[in-house]
């Protein structure tokens, strides 16, 4: 089985160091930079709390070399998955299956979706169809990725706690091919449930992203602050609210009640959340497929986010000031 991981980061690393273990299995990694250097000289360090461990890897920044996968997981954040999706091309043939693992809302979301919005196109998260048609919905896995990791030095990558990656089919099918990279997973030492409902899982995560990491950013509060804060609690609470009835309008449903998500997030502790991480390292910030794309499906399911609307105005002008966020996309030219 040929497996590439396309963003070999923090997430796309961890997954690597496992998946290089499982016999039988092909596998390459994407990268670039110090990062794919360092890969290529000493290996991919995986450090927990109390090991430290090195696999040897093939890593590249052409992915031509490496021709048609049977398994491409797509490990880059949102905004980086559509400025690179050209890139993705040489990687696919004509059964190639895609494993998004972004965080938000995913570009494939309406499709297969039964009623009256299958295959709707969400321009937010997939401007101009860039994905959708590079890629094409029907190679999809939806993906929600759980683990805490960080790169913290090129080809080291620390994992901090968490081992599960949730999978499942936009048309909510038990497939074989779902269930192959399962059980692939699974050898590797991670928890990949395949689920039948992934939208429900994905909201249940894009939930808390939703109001913790823009809050966070605008105000530079740890997760436990803005959990615990009340006016920054009233605030997340206002906007999941919004979300929750979009999502159950749209067919999802939750297993876990608001105000648990809430208090769950507080338990988490000083967390510094992915989009202040971003803002205080001067990187791209991940608006648009954590918070624009639920203001978007608001929309198309004639619900009103005016919560939400207020806190992302807030975030995309924080963005646009500090030089790290644009509502235009940038199209890379060269692999990423």
């Amino acid at each position: 089985m040929k497996i590439c991981i396309f963003g070999a980061g923090a997430i796309g690393g961890y997954l690597a160091h496992g998946l290089a273990k499982v016999n039988g299995i092909e596998l390459s990694l994407i990268a670039r930079g110090p990062h794919l250097a360092a890969m290529r000289e000493n290996g991919l360090t995986l450090e927990t709390e109390n090991a430290r461990d090195i696999v040897t890897v093939t890593a590249t920044d052409a992915p031509y070399e490496l021709g048609p996968q049977d398994y491409v997981f797509i490990c880059l954040k949102a905004h980086q998955a559509w400025e690179s999706a050209e890139w993705v091309k040489p990687l696919l043939g004509p059964d190639t299956v895609v494993i998004t693992c972004q965080n938000g809302v995913p570009w494939w979301y309406f499709h297969s979706l039964p009623g009256e919005h299958d295959d709707r196109r969400l321009s937010s998260v997939d401007s101009d169809n860039r994905q959708w048609d590079i890629i094409r919905p029907e190679r999809a896995i939806g993906c929600v990725v759980y683990p805490a990791t960080e790169l913290v030095r090129p080809g080291i990558v620390k994992h901090v706690y968490g081992n599960k990656f949730a999978l499942g089919e936009p048309d909510g099918s038990l497939s074989e091919r779902c269930r192959k990279i399962a059980d692939v997973l699974e050898w590797a030492g991670f928890d990949a449930p395949v689920l039948e409902d992934i939208r429900s899982e994905i909201w249940l995560k894009l939930w808390g992203n939703l109001c913790f990491n823009p809050i966070s950013a605008l105000t530079r509060a740890t997760l436990d602050v803005v959990a615990t804060d009340p006016d920054t609690r009233a605030t997340a609470d206002l906007m999941m609210q919004e979300a929750e009835r979009i999502a159950i309008r749209l067919g999802a449903t939750f297993r876990v009640p608001r105000e648990r998500r809430i208090n769950g997030a507080a338990r988490v502790g000083p967390h510094r959340t992915s989009m202040l991480q971003d803002l205080e390292k001067g990187r791209a910030m991940e608006i648009d497929a954590l918070v624009t794309a639920v203001q978007e499906m608001g929309q198309i399911a004639d619900i009103p986010t005016p919560c939400i609307d207020i806190v992302l105005g807030l975030a995309r002008q924080l963005g646009r000031t500090q030089g790290l966020y644009s509502s235009v996309p940038k199209i890379v030219t060269k692999a990423a």
